[in-house]
């Protein structure tokens, strides 16, 4: 993992030479740590644009989610990355699993934020003397 790092670093690196910032960073790491002056000595370079990201989840463990990663043409130095779970897999069950959750606790707070509107909407119509509450409509006298 340290020596793809520090091919990505490299590679990042390559894309703008100029960049103050990260050259500072590699001078520093550099100084500090002879396993990373050895790596960057090498002059490995590395472009991540697919692999398997592994997370875990403190709900549902852990998750093997393959990624794919697209440079942006606007900035070739951006890109959007994608993740997906394999079709049938514990992670696309883990990821459904969340989806649904997300699903349930949206709605259930929305149905409570009705609810809590509904006796509102109620005293409102009750201090509407004209307010007609089986039909839901309001009547005035002289309303034709």
């Amino acid at each position: 993992m340290a020596n793809d790092t520090v091919a990505l670093l490299r590679a990042e690196a390559g894309r703008d030479p100029h960049d103050r910032g990260l050259s500072d960073l590699t001078g520093q790491l550099s100084t500090r740590s002879g396993q990373f002056r050895v790596r960057w000595a090498a002059h490995h370079v590395r472009i991540h644009t697919t692999g398997v990201k592994l997370i875990h989840h403190p709900v549902v463990g852990d998750l093997e989610l393959p990624f794919e990663s697209f440079p942006l043409a606007a900035d070739p130095s951006q890109s959007l990355l994608t993740y997906t779970a394999e079709p049938g897999s514990p992670s696309q069950d883990a990821l459904s699993l969340l989806a649904s959750w997300a699903a349930s606790t949206t709605h259930d707070s929305n149905a409570t934020k009705h609810q809590n509107d509904q006796p509102e909407r109620q005293e409102d119509r009750q201090r509407d003397p004209g307010h007609d509450l089986r039909s839901r409509s309001a009547s005035r006298p002289g309303d034709a």
